[in-house]
């Protein structure tokens, strides 16, 4: 299992990672208070505005504060980490 931080601290599995999207378009507003009131919603941005939106394969959703690029570079970094290594 890789483990990617995506801010404060959180860190998350990047295999699980379905999708990073933004949390600017409606439909992703939707689908954010859609979780909310199932109570699959995370949301690690500490108080912050969300800038990014990360959807898991488990149907969580996790708010974080770090930009969707900055998200997937460390994505990817993760996984060529762990394709190297192992």
């Amino acid at each position: 299992m890789r483990l990617v931080n995506i801010g404060f601290g959180n860190m998350v599995s990047s295999e699980r990672i379905v999708a990073v999207v933004s949390p600017e378009s409606a439909p992703i507003k939707r689908m954010i208070q859609d979780v909310r009131e199932k109570g699959l919603l995370i949301d690690a941005s500490f108080g912050r505005s969300t800038r990014a939106v990360l959807v898991m394969d488990s149907g969580n959703v996790i708010l974080s504060a770090l930009t969707p690029e900055a998200l997937t570079a460390r994505i990817s970094n993760t996984n060529e980490e762990g394709t190297a290594n192992g």
